[in-house]
């Protein structure tokens, strides 16, 4: 049996909401969903010039769902104290910068590749676990120029605060908030796919999927798999 995610500060009302809480393994399942999601959309994007619909639709939910997996693994308790925050901005910034070159390739230097988005995230939750003016000063220059950098611009940004808020904390408020900045991919989308995501995250709280986790797959594939499109497709 998986171990569960035990969030901290949990609400005693004992109810639907406030009792949520997701096991290791299903963080792990849906991290494999996102990278078949992702990989199935990076194909259409690229080689088949957007022309699955549908893989088109599947694609929009890989964001909220490593968004989703990143917050829950930061917010889990003690986390900043056990330095987990600036452990992942390291491995970010590393892959981040891998994925450069095929990235460059595939859509130009603006905006920076996913990693560079979910880098941002944990830098802003990292500054806010600091707490006083300064840090949360700081927290919000991130997020408003920083937004304007990276992949899914503020909507990423949102979407992933709006996790991490929601697994700190979980309530039926956070819960509507954490709808909202999934709502707001409209724009970019050009449709509402996104919250396709949020019931699939629910559902994965709801059983235990007996998978270990393997920390270092999503880091490596994500440039690996951009470089091996980057071969066959002419650059931008």
């Amino acid at each position: 049996m998986s171990r569960r995610l035990q969030v901290p500060h949990r609400l005693k009302t004992g109810s639907l909401v406030s009792d949520w809480s997701i096991s290791n393994g299903s963080l792990e399942a849906l991290k494999w969903v996102g990278l078949l999601l992702m990989t199935g959309d990076h194909v259409n994007k690229y080689m088949l010039h957007e022309s699955s619909p549908t893989l088109y639709a599947l694609g929009r939910m890989v964001m909220p769902l490593f968004g989703f997996v990143l917050m829950a693994h930061l917010a889990r308790p003690g986390a900043r104290e056990r330095g987990v925050h600036l452990r992942v901005m390291g491995r970010l910034a590393i892959f981040a910068l891998l994925a450069t070159p095929a990235f460059v390739h595939l859509v130009g230097w603006w905006p920076l590749n996913i990693l560079a988005t979910l880098l941002l995230a944990t830098l802003i939750t990292w500054l806010l676990e600091q707490g006083g003016l300064a840090a949360r000063s700081l927290a919000a220059v991130a997020f408003l120029i920083g937004g304007a950098a990276v992949e899914f611009w503020w909507p990423a940004l949102l979407c992933c605060l709006g996790a991490w808020a929601f697994v700190r904390r979980p309530s039926v408020r956070r819960l509507l908030l954490w709808v909202l900045a999934t709502v707001s991919f409209f724009p970019i989308n050009g449709n509402f796919a996104a919250l396709a995501a949020l019931p699939l995250i629910w559902a994965a709280g709801k059983v235990e999927v007996p998978l270990p986790r393997h920390r270092w797959i999503f880091y490596v594939f994500y440039p690996a798999h951009l470089s091996l499109i980057a071969l066959w497709v002419p650059p931008m």
